[in-house]
């Protein structure tokens, strides 16, 4: 699946590759208006999931409904919002996102009690976005014992959801590491380094490297 940044000014859960392609971003005029201009029509060419990531702020802004409607219109399959804390989705927002069809992608750390997972499980409808470690997104060369042992931890739960391991998958070590424990891994520092060095003709090359 692909996920589209919507950029905003305060990310708080970005390091700095992903907090200066979003500084970019604005520098160059990127909106929510123009972003959704820009996907109107993406469903003529691409068939693969779409989520959108971005902050709340910018949600709010533009209405949540107005949001989550457009989302639909547009043929985007949910969102990852790290800054909407679990009880207030589930109590204010939930109801408007399945009423667009989204799925709503809630974030667990290390840090997160099993409590709160089977929280987090019992009102998700996708899948879970298992971060690696209590830090920001950025490229690592491994994972240790102590992100192994929550892996297996998390993978011991056997949670209804699937889950999805991001921050710090850089290469095909993450990648293997993260995929054992998980259904799959999600990437995005070392891909926006890449398109910055390379360009977006060699992306195939990136994704082989990743895999293999």
């Amino acid at each position: 699946m692909i996920e589209i940044g919507l950029p905003f000014s305060d990310p708080l859960a970005d390091g700095p590759t992903i907090q200066q392609s979003s500084t970019a971003a604005l520098k160059n005029g990127m909106t929510t208006e123009v972003l959704f201009n820009q996907l109107a029509t993406i469903r003529e060419t691409v068939s693969i999931p779409l989520i959108i990531m971005g902050y709340f702020n910018p949600m709010l802004q533009y209405g949540v409904e107005d949001f989550c409607k457009k989302c639909q219109e547009i043929g985007i399959d949910g969102l990852i919002i790290p800054d909407l804390p679990v009880d207030v989705y589930h109590e204010e927002y939930q109801a408007i996102f399945e009423k667009y069809d989204l799925i709503n992608v809630l974030l667990i750390t290390p840090q997160t009690s099993d409590e709160r997972i089977r929280y987090i499980d019992s009102v998700s409808n996708g899948f879970i976005y298992m971060v690696s470690s209590a830090s920001t997104t950025g490229a690592q060369s491994g994972f240790g014992n102590e992100q192994t042992a929550y892996f297996e931890r998390i993978a011991k739960m056997d949670l209804k959801n699937p889950q999805v391991i991001g921050f710090g998958i850089s290469n095909n070590e993450t990648f293997t590491q993260a995929t054992q424990y998980a259904k799959g891994a999600i990437i995005g520092s070392a891909f926006v380094k890449h398109v910055t060095k390379n360009g977006v003709d060699t992306l195939g090359d990136f994704t082989k490297s990743i895999l293999h």
